[in-house]
């Protein structure tokens, strides 16, 4: 309905106990109906406020459920919260990577129960959780129709739907907030976890906008205080030093059965600071070996372990092309004597597979992510003490990739050369991996002592 019946009061100021000011809240009314906004700074509360009095002025009629002038394009779609999310879901999947896909999933299902009223023959949390992540928000698996066991979350969450418009409420807002930087146990999530749920919350309320379900997004022009501050920079206490790096490659190949397969799967990672997705991709083809001294190899694809069900082919990893690098482009990284030993040696044992990979499984295939996983748990426990073993220390097999990108400034490469043999920009160099290695704090005061005369006592 349409109402010329409008009433807009001042605005006026909200303050804690201490008399800060807070929040401006904007009231108005619209024939029986009495809307508000509150905005964190004044001259958005007064800017909202002049569009209304200026359509009043114009004799404009408003809206009495939005409490808008009809002007302002009003939503016209009561969509609500479930049907909106799938739909959002559908919209990104088909040019969305596999992991930018489970990203999305994995953010909304982390803010739905704020979209959910708590009706009655509510299912448990965990079996909603596990419909949300394996049917509604993967439109693959959506397509296939309604598996049986999710029928009954699926129903409840489409009784129990919220309309998106309640985002516009200050206190949903609040909710949704806690929600994307806070677990369901209490611990705040990591920096990046909480810009990763904010940004896709934020990007879906712009397709809201899109879909006339919301007239503006609430997120656009807030921020949010308690947005933990994140830092590239590394714990340095995780990265291993080169006889840390070498004692855990040596029981690697200790570890049973799989292990003596892998020393040279990780070795890559250490010699050439690979990623896994790349080790994971490597060919004969893109190595350049000599009998012995320095080769070369050239890292031409990925294959990053995503999970089945997020890259629409049915395998596990999806084939992606090299981190910073336009499509086709792969990266040379030089390949040291020592690595150059360990890969003739693992071609030598295992030869051509039927994969095509340079490393498989045993059971030929590319290396399946639980199985490396659990070697590197092993050899941890062989290579270490057990206090050792319980650290951070190398806790899992990115940390070489960071001991040898650290190594090499360490020995005095060029950034600009240790950044295009990483893949990455300067920048993200000097602020993530610079004075990383374990034990480097143990020789920069040694240098110090001797550039001041000190004499051990």
């Amino acid at each position: 309905m349409q109402s010329y019946d409008v009433r807009i009061w001042a605005i006026t100021a909200r303050k804690n106990k201490d008399g800060k000011v807070t929040s401006y809240r904007l009231r108005w009314r619209v024939s029986h109906e009495e809307f508000e906004e509150t905005f964190k700074k004044r001259a958005q509360a007064d800017g909202l406020r002049a569009e209304l009095v200026s359509a009043q002025n114009r004799g404009e009629p408003f809206d009495t459920l939005t409490g808008r002038p009809v002007s302002f394009g009003r939503a016209t779609r009561d969509l609500r919260w479930f049907e909106l999310a799938c739909n959002y879901v559908d919209m990104r999947w088909p040019e969305a990577a596999a992991n930018t896909r489970q990203t999305i999933a994995e953010a909304l299902i982390r803010v739905s129960p704020v979209f959910f009223n708590g009706g009655r023959g509510k299912p448990a949390d965990a079996e909603i959780r596990s419909m949300l992540r394996g049917w509604a928000f993967n439109s693959d698996q959506r397509a296939k129709g309604m598996p049986e066991e999710h029928r009954d979350a699926i129903e409840w969450c489409t009784r129990n739907s919220l309309p998106i418009s309640v985002v516009l409420d200050e206190a949903k807002q609040l909710e949704l907030q806690q929600a994307a930087l806070v677990s369901r146990s209490g611990k705040k999530y990591a920096a990046t976890v909480a810009r990763r749920n904010r940004a896709v919350l934020s990007h879906l309320l712009s397709y809201a906008v899109d879909e006339k379900a919301l007239e503006t997004n609430p997120l656009r022009d807030t921020k949010w205080e308690s947005m933990p501050k994140g830092s590239r920079s590394l714990d340095p206490r995780t990265v291993p030093n080169p006889v840390q790096a070498r004692t855990l490659l040596r029981a690697v190949s200790q570890v049973q059965r799989s292990g003596p397969r892998l020393e040279a799967f990780f070795a890559v990672m250490y010699f050439a600071a690979l990623r896994p997705e790349e080790a994971a991709a490597l060919t004969k083809d893109d190595l350049n070996l000599p009998k012995r001294g320095w080769g070369e190899i050239y890292v031409s694809q990925a294959h990053p372990y995503v999970g089945k069900h997020w890259t629409g082919t049915g395998q596990a990893r999806e084939k992606r092309g090299v981190k910073a690098r336009a499509v086709g482009e792969g990266r040379p990284v030089p390949c040291p004597p020592e690595l150059t030993d360990l890969l003739l040696k693992h071609n030598k044992a295992y030869g051509d597979g039927d994969s095509g990979f340079l490393f498989e499984g045993d059971q030929g295939g590319g290396i399946p992510k639980i199985t490396y996983t659990r070697v590197w748990r092993a050899a941890r426990a062989v290579a270490f003490t057990e206090k050792v073993a319980q650290s951070r220390l190398a806790e899992r097999p990115y940390s070489l990739r960071h001991a040898a990108v650290s190594t090499w400034l360490t020995a005095g490469v060029d950034p600009t050369t240790v950044a295009r043999w990483a893949g990455h920009s300067v920048t993200v160099l000097l602020e993530t991996y610079a004075s990383c290695l374990h034990g480097q704090d143990v020789i920069a005061r040694q240098r110090v002592e001797s550039f001041f005369g000190y004499r051990p006592e």
